[in-house]
């Protein structure tokens, strides 16, 4: 029953494929037969090999690309890494997962310098979640007495003190213990901010590339907070940080006007962190002379900040230090995403101009009654198709044909077909004789349609499928203002002439009648003296 049902099947299949065949040949001949009535007959078979050639161009430039999309979509469903993970319990679950992300994001990323430069950033960020210390880096302008707090919280010299500011060039990273805490402490002396030149500059980008990675900062002042240093430390707090400010110096200064900065500083920074986060110190009192004996060295003052911080730590530490990572997980995959996006474009721009050119091609070689590239080469749905695909989003050709006469209403809408139809005529007309400036107007306008169209729809696909506030008239207008720019009509016009112009004119050419030679000169001279 099986081999009878199969037999029936094939000689079905095999009647279909006979009828399909009977039909193409007729097709061909009926062609023939009308191009043997309009053109002489020697002209029919070049006509006729261009027309296919035409066909299998199309066929490569659209099927092609349309079959691996189709592949990559089913490939897509059947891959069991693209189902949803399930939500994580705690923040280092979530931390792992982002990780797990970024490394999909790797995969999609094509330059190789980009993807290793996300690759070794990611595994620094893996390192960090492994890693069983607390950060806290110490942030803060050269004479603020950065080094003299890490020295008075250590207990013993890591530092020159009482040098310019400046001193510290490059960040050095110091271990403590705090009782109760049973992670280590890393305190890190970062580069002075707000200094002079280039190499100043420099030294507080990395500072503040530093504070970006810490758990906890630790903001020292010495006085009121002047306007580039609140600048900076809403600058910290926007990351997502959490902050102490350390007043220091306060031996310089009775006990009256400590109370007072205090409670400015604590005003200043109300919406940013808590009264008790805002302590003062002293990191390196003044010596106090006595006649006739050395000098007295007070001891630091620093017990309010260790009380502070060993609090902090204690009931926020694990915390700290997962939305640290956390943190630097997300800025690790809007990195990797920036990228991404970027290859898209780079990707999708690429294929705009492929169907540019088709459209210029075909409407340049079979020339319409009038330039109505609404429906034909200015607005294509297949190229809809394919630049979602770039951007991973599967459209039918319904919802694709939607999208593309959407647009192509719009463009004759807003007056982009005219207005792209006058500057190309006006352009070629300078360079192009008569019997050629209709035909290369129209393939030139169709190309040039097509590529703002296929802006508008990068455009699209870029926003998550939305045409933003404006709709897509702003959209397509937009798009229309850039590409009317001298500059980039003019490169797209070298391009075009090079693509469209050139070919139809070798085209026009070779159905010229051949120009005559001398003795067809001499023989016509002959013809019009008899009496000669």
């Amino acid at each position: 029953m099986k081999s009878n049902t199969r037999w029936l099947f094939w000689a079905g299949g095999a009647l279909v494929a006979l009828v399909v065949l009977g039909m193409v040949l007729q097709a061909v001949r009926n062609l023939l037969w009308d191009l043997s009535y309009w053109l002489p007959p020697w002209m029919v078979g070049p006509v006729l090999l261009l027309a296919a050639g035409l066909i299998v161009a199309l066929i490569s430039q659209i099927g092609w690309p349309w079959y691996k999309a189709w592949k990559r979509e089913l490939d897509g469903r059947n891959d069991p890494t693209t189902q949803l993970p399930a939500p994580p319990d705690t923040r280092r679950q979530a931390a792992e997962q982002s990780l797990e992300s970024i490394d999909r994001l790797l995969d999609k990323l094509d330059d190789a310098v980009s993807r290793e430069g996300l690759r070794q950033e990611r595994e620094r960020v893996a390192q960090e979640l492994k890693r069983g210390d607390l950060t806290v880096v110490v942030f803060g302008t050269g004479s603020s007495g950065k080094t003299s707090l890490i020295r008075a919280l250590l207990n013993e010299i890591v530092g020159d003190v009482g040098a310019a500011m400046g001193t510290t060039t490059e960040t050095r990273t110091y271990r403590l213990r705090l009782k109760g805490i049973r992670r280590g402490l890393l305190l890190l002396d970062t580069p002075g901010i707000l200094e002079s030149g280039t190499d100043g500059r420099e030294r507080e980008q990395e500072a503040r590339r530093r504070a970006s990675r810490a758990d906890l900062m630790l903001v020292v002042v010495d006085g009121d907070l002047r306007a580039a240093e609140l600048a900076v430390t809403r600058h910290l707090a926007s990351l997502g940080k959490r902050l102490l400010l350390v007043l220091n110096k306060c031996d310089l200064r009775g006990e009256e006007e400590e109370r007072r900065l205090l409670a400015l500083l604590q005003q200043r920074c109300a919406d940013l962190l808590s009264p008790a986060d805002v302590i003062a110190a002293s990191a390196s009192p003044q010596s106090v002379p006595r006649p006739g004996q050395q000098p007295w060295q007070p001891p630091p003052e620093v017990e309010a900040l260790l009380r502070r911080l060993a609090s902090v730590l204690h009931a926020d530490g694990e915390e700290l230090l997962a939305d640290n990572i956390l943190l630097q997980c997300r800025h690790l995959g809007e990195t990797g995403r920036h990228l991404l996006d970027q290859q898209r474009q780079m990707e999708a721009r690429r294929c705009v101009d492929r169907y540019s050119w088709i459209s210029g091609g075909l409407v340049a070689a079979t020339p319409l009654p009038g330039v109505d590239l609404l429906g034909t080469a200015a607005v294509n749905a297949q190229m809809v198709i394919e630049v979602a695909g770039v951007y991973g989003v599967t459209l039918n050709r319904s919802r694709a044909q939607e999208l593309a006469v959407s647009v192509g209403r719009t463009l004759a809408g807003v007056g982009v077909v005219k207005g792209g139809i006058s500057l190309i005529g006006t352009a070629l007309s300078l360079n192009l004789p008569t019997l050629l400036l209709g035909r290369a107007v129209q393939g030139v306008a169709a190309a040039w349609l097509t590529r703002i169209a296929g802006a508008s729809f990068i455009t699209y696909f870029q926003q998550d499928q939305d045409w933003g506030d404006g709709g897509v008239q702003d959209v397509v207008q937009h798009h229309y203002d850039l590409n009317r720019r001298e500059s980039a009509l003019e490169r797209f016009l070298q391009t075009a002439v090079k693509r469209v112009v050139e070919p139809l004119q070798r085209q026009v050419q070779r159905k010229l009648p051949p120009r005559p030679g001398p003795r067809a000169e001499a023989e016509a001279s002959d013809h019009g003296n008899p009496g000669l």
